[in-house]
């Protein structure tokens, strides 16, 4: 992580912070390094999300046991015009399944079917 923090640093030295491509691989780092809040830092600095960007920061809550805050993120960014794509609906079928989510994932399933 402390690698990871240096190249922060560098980026916005650079200037590039706000770069979807660039920021997205940032929170994707923090979040699989289990710097959670520092994973949203950087999303929620993001100008522009896109799926990605939203995508990596659930699967970072969930992969660390966070599944209710994945399911919350989850619904915003549909609240926020945001598609899913595989890896949300897949990472937020495993937070359903870790929280007990029964009901919840059986309407994330049918909105899966619906495609």
């Amino acid at each position: 992580i402390e690698q990871g923090r240096l190249i922060h640093n560098q980026i916005i030295k650079s200037g590039f912070e706000s770069d979807v491509t660039v920021g997205n691989a940032l929170l994707d780092m923090y979040a699989k390094c289990s710097s959670l809040e520092e994973a949203y830092k950087v999303f929620d600095k993001l100008p522009n999300r896109n799926v990605v960007s939203w995508g990596a920061l659930i699967a970072g809550y969930v992969l660390h046991g966070h599944g209710l805050p994945a399911l919350k993120l989850f619904h915003r960014m549909q609240q926020e015009g945001i598609e899913p794509d595989r890896v949300a609906f897949l990472s937020i079928l495993k937070a359903c399944g870790s929280i007990g989510a029964i009901e919840q994932g059986r309407l994330i399933h049918n909105q899966i079917s619906q495609r």
